[in-house]
């Protein structure tokens, strides 16, 4: 399970080092991608996660699983760890979302999101106390 948050730099040739928690939970080999979730975010995938996913979105319907497909796959790369446990963010997943110097790091149980730090901090205002509340109140715990 991937989880915490973590602030890290990214470096001018645009490589984030990524915590050993995260690195030891996602494998040698792992997708980087878009965000498809309507979060202008960067998604990192385990391989089994990313098969699972490629799954789901082949379920659709041909017409909206043709369209996600497009969005997801044209912004895809099959990334590995350089020696120090960093990743290059190809420059067109930094483009999109927003990344140049400061980037905010979350396992979110199956993936990991790449957050702008300022996107992120703006994103995260709405998760207030009471918000939380009222979702997890839908679990009857």
């Amino acid at each position: 399970m991937l989880y915490g948050g973590y602030d890290h730099a990214i470096d001018k040739k645009g490589r984030l080092a990524i915590p050993f928690k995260l690195r030891v939970e996602l494998g040698e080999a792992f997708m980087v991608c878009r965000g498809i979730f309507g979060k202008r975010c960067i998604c990192i995938y385990p391989m089994k996660e990313w098969d699972k996913l490629v799954e789901r979105i082949g379920s659709l319907p041909m017409s909206k699983s043709s369209v996600v497909k497009r969005f997801l796959y044209d912004g895809a790369f099959s990334v590995e760890f350089d020696s120090q446990g960093r990743i290059l963010l190809p420059a067109s997943l930094r483009e999109y979302a927003g990344l140049e110097t400061e980037a905010h790091i979350i396992g979110v149980d199956s993936n990991i999101e790449i957050w702008n730090k300022d996107t992120w901090g703006k994103e995260n205002e709405q998760y207030t106390p009471e918000a939380i509340a009222s979702i997890v109140n839908e679990l009857e715990v």
